[in-house]
């Protein structure tokens, strides 16, 4: 849930050189002021005392799109990968967006280091900035496709802070939650909701759960972080008893595109690849409807609330 026009790089820790670290924290004070030349040559800077360091490769990058020079670029974010495979930057996301590559989902060690730093102002940001509201919408779609249903095993994929738990807590007699970023399951774990609370990748953990032992499944802004998501689906489905829901959220690609990357670093899917996708691991769609669940910049982003049933 990055905001939109913030600057991206995220350095986790310091270059190991200090002058490097003062240029690099200038250099994002610049970009934030829309300085990008300043910004640019200031990441240089940084760059030439510590060229090792994979946040100063990115943050160039980020310097050199602003300034409209593409392959510079992709050149700076090409650098600032093969220096951090694991892309805690997001490298690749800013690749697929200048058409240079296309990852089926964004890097873990990316979406972890987000949302560790993000966690302790996650509920204020959630409420005062995006007025996020997709549990709520999500509770909404399953009550129009099962009205008064009681869930005896649900699965929260992505948990976050668990607003998805104090949705649905009442309608649910046990409920687990999974997500990549320990601080975010420590926000969780404080709200007493959960059952049982892991810290993993979700189709690691999907795959460790037993075989249709679950009723409910959701995945509330989940998928912004997920490209390609046949694999999530069929997870999803093994574990489901027949019957079994899986209602999720996505965001709407623009164009028809099965999906893609777009300036906000997240994932966007079309309507034709929902309904493929599901098609194809064995669900029957009970709703596909737009829906906003956030706001940028005051605006609703165009979204889908999808409800899922296991043949």
């Amino acid at each position: 849930m990055t905001p939109t026009g913030a600057f991206h790089s995220s350095p986790t820790g310091s270059s190991g050189d200090l002058a490097a670290d003062r240029r690099y924290q200038w250099a994002v004070g610049a970009f934030e002021a829309r300085d990008f030349e300043a910004a640019r040559d200031l990441f240089m800077q940084a760059i030439e005392l510590a060229p090792h360091w994979a946040p100063g490769r990115f943050g160039l990058g980020e310097a050199l799109e602003a300034l409209g020079r593409r392959e510079d670029a992709i050149a700076a974010y090409r650098e600032a990968l093969a220096r951090d495979p694991a892309d805690a930057c997001g490298a690749a996301l800013r690749l697929a967006r200048l058409g240079d590559q296309r990852p089926v989902a964004a890097p873990r060690a990316y979406v972890q280091t987000l949302f560790d730093q993000y966690a302790a102002n996650f509920d204020r940001h959630l409420v005062e900035t995006l007025a996020y509201r997709g549990p709520q919408i999500l509770r909404d779609a399953i009550e129009r496709a099962a009205p008064g249903r009681i869930f005896a095993n649900m699965l929260d994929l992505g948990c976050g802070a668990g607003h998805a738990g104090e949705t649905f807590r009442a309608r649910v007699g046990n409920m687990a939650g999974v997500d990549l970023s320990p601080a975010m399951i420590g926000q969780c774990r404080g709200r007493r909701l959960y059952d049982r609370l892991a810290v993993a990748d979700l189709l690691d953990f999907l795959a460790a759960e037993p075989g249709e032992s679950a009723d409910l499944a959701v995945a509330a802004d989940v998928f912004v972080y997920i490209g390609d998501l046949d694999r999530v689906f069929a997870a999803v489905a093994r574990v489901l008893i027949p019957g079994g829901l899986f209602a999720f959220t996505a965001q709407n690609a623009a164009g028809g595109a099965t999906f893609g990357v777009g300036a906000d670093m997240r994932f966007a899917h079309s309507q034709a690849y929902l309904r493929d996708c599901a098609g194809r691991t064995g669900f029957a769609i009970l709703e596909l409807a737009p829906a906003a669940v956030r706001k940028e910049r005051g605006e609703d982003v165009p979204g889908w609330a999808v409800v899922l049933r296991k043949n």
